[in-house]
């Protein structure tokens, strides 16, 4: 299976919400109805967290990824995916459905499912 699409589009996506809780924090917090300022300064350190991953899948992306190829980067994405997702899944179970909440979870559950299938799969080369 051709990871670089896979790969590409997590950067981007972590690599947008990692931009925007860097830059926005207390925009972002306003918006989820939380205050104070460690709310903000953990937004933050999220943030340069997701940039972090975003770098990693960016630098990656060409490589052969799938079955014992860069299997510590495929299940580290399945982790995160899956598990922000689930949370996302609990809040909106709880009563929390923004437009935007709803939006991030099924893009969460769209990587967790593709780097699931990545993780147990071999890779393949085109060319």
């Amino acid at each position: 299976m051709q990871t670089k699409w896979m790969m590409s589009l997590s950067a981007a996506a972590l690599g947008g919400l990692g931009l925007a809780a860097t830059f926005l924090p207390q925009e972002i917090v306003a918006w989820a109805g939380g205050g104070g300022r460690p709310a903000v300064l953990l937004v933050q350190i999220v943030g340069g967290l997701y940039l972090g991953f975003a770098m990693l899948n960016w630098s990656v992306r060409d490589m052969a990824i799938g079955g014992i190829y860069n299997r510590p980067i495929a299940m580290g994405n399945l982790l995160h995916f899956t598990s922000v997702g689930l949370a996302l899944v609990r809040g909106i179970v709880a009563g929390e459905r923004q437009a935007e909440l709803v939006a991030l979870t099924c893009l969460y559950g769209l990587f967790a499912v593709w780097f699931g299938v990545v993780l147990f799969r071999s890779p393949t080369r085109v060319g």
